[in-house]
């Protein structure tokens, strides 16, 4: 049941006979076709289906330079009533990700901090606008390497939450750096630079705040961008173990940056697409106090008041999120370098992506349409059964359900035909980096 929930939370694409993507080789060299499942969870199919035709529509309706509507009443978001704020319990899971945290803290997700793939679908879209097709793909990858193939927590382990076949406790989003959370956050510290990953770094905010407050009282995307590149270099000067992953990195790590414009930001008729005023940062990231004197409390992330998501027609999408993960590599292509200092800080070495694709992907065109989305998402199948081999006995079922998400979201992108990489040009490069190796050698740190 495990293996067919998995699969078929993304199995609306069928697999086409001669793989044109990476993700197709990877399912059809395990044999492993999600349409010819058997699933004893039909509404999973269901669910599968309206999301890939949601994000679809949805993207299809977003062409460049269309500002989108307004609607009060479809986009506000209570904080009121059976979403008024309750701060977590000693034993309820908070995490890296304030806007799950908020969530939790609003009865949008279970306040226990620990909900299924359908929980945090359906969340995300009640209470920030995520596309399905987006929330399918973050919630299917979070239960694969943070859960148990169904479920995950938006903080750390949690005693119970185990199946047949997994190899200790799942660790959740607290747990999985450079699997799923990695260096370079916005406002959380890297890793090995201050022990953990999930907690706000006041100075972190404090620099980000200031920038938005020379900006007009107005985080956005170009803010971000700059901010993200300072980032960028902080942790090759600061972190001798920094790793650009393929998906924590090339994937995750623009989604975390454009989310806070794309979420946080407050709609309204004068500004349809948000403002991120510094009042509803601190809100977002439990922080309270003025400038510079913040003060921080760990978990209480919460919804401000007279708050607006995203309007129904404008969902955030998969394509929406290379749109904006392009936007921000043609400003500072540094963002795309897989590889990491090698024990010592500046010391970054890259990772050459024409020997690694056999020149599909090359420094140049990894800057055109979506291919950076791409690169990172068949990428990340690489890495998969080094980390998945720690967290598993038996790993088939969460490694079919990982091509399968990846296809899907390639599928949706129209990604150049990858059919192959070089295997062993990726676990030569890879060897070079501690960061990395830390994590292999024995799925977790």
């Amino acid at each position: 049941m495990l293996a067919s929930l998995a699969l078929l939370a993304l199995s609306a694409y069928q697999v086409s006979a001669f793989p044109s993507r990476l993700s197709e080789a990877f399912l059809q060299r395990r044999n492993a076709d999600p349409a010819q499942v058997d699933s004893p969870c039909p509404h999973i199919v269901e669910l599968a289906k309206r999301a890939v035709a949601e994000g679809h529509e949805i993207a299809r309706r977003q062409a460049p330079g269309v500002v989108p509507p307004f609607n009060a009443t479809e986009q506000y978001v209570s904080n009121q009533g059976q979403y008024v704020f309750v701060a977590p319990g000693p034993t309820d899971q908070r995490g890296p990700c304030p806007g799950l945290n908020a969530m939790a803290n609003h009865g949008y997700l279970p306040h226990s901090g620990v909900g299924t793939i359908d929980e945090f679908i359906n969340g995300t879209g009640a209470a920030f606008g995520m596309g399905s097709d987006l929330a399918s793909f973050l919630a299917v990858y979070g239960s694969i390497f943070d859960g148990d193939l169904t479920s995950y927590s938006i903080g750390g382990p949690v005693a119970g939450l185990t199946v047949a076949g997994l190899l200790g406790e799942p660790q959740g989003l607290s747990g999985s750096h450079n699997k799923y959370e990695g260096d370079v956050s916005p406002t959380r510290g890297d890793l090995f630079e201050y022990g953990n990953d999930y907690l706000v770094q006041v100075s972190q905010f404090s620099a980000l705040y200031e920038l938005g407050q020379q900006n007009g009282d107005s985080i956005d995307l170009q803010v971000l961008t700059e901010y993200r590149a300072t980032r960028f270099q902080q942790s090759i000067s600061n972190n001798p173990y920094f790793f650009n992953a393929p998906f924590s990195g090339v994937v995750a790590s623009p989604a975390a940056w454009s989310f806070i414009y794309r979420f946080m930001a407050n709609k309204s008729s004068e500004y349809p697409e948000g403002l991120l005023t510094g009042d509803v940062f601190k809100s977002f990231y439990s922080i309270t106090g003025d400038y510079p004197n913040f003060q921080y409390t760990p978990g209480y992330e919460s919804f401000p008041n007279n708050w607006y998501k995203r309007n129904p027609v404008d969902f955030y999408t998969i394509p929406y999120l290379s749109m904006d993960a392009a936007t921000m590599t043609q400003q500072h292509p540094e963002f795309l370098s897989l590889g990491g200092n090698t024990g010592k800080t500046n010391t970054f070495t890259g990772v050459d992506p024409q020997n690694l694709t056999g020149g599909v992907y090359t420094s140049s065109n990894l800057l055109q349409g979506n291919n950076a989305l791409c690169y990172g998402l068949e990428l990340s199948l690489m890495e998969s059964p080094d980390i998945l081999s720690g967290l598993y006995s038996d790993d088939d079922a969460a490694l079919d359900a990982l091509g399968t998400a990846i296809n899907e979201a390639t599928g949706a992108l129209g990604c150049p035909q990858l059919s192959a990489i070089n295997e062993g040009q990726f676990a030569n490069d890879f060897a070079q980096y501690p960061g990395y190796t830390k994590l292999s050698s024995t799925g977790t740190y």
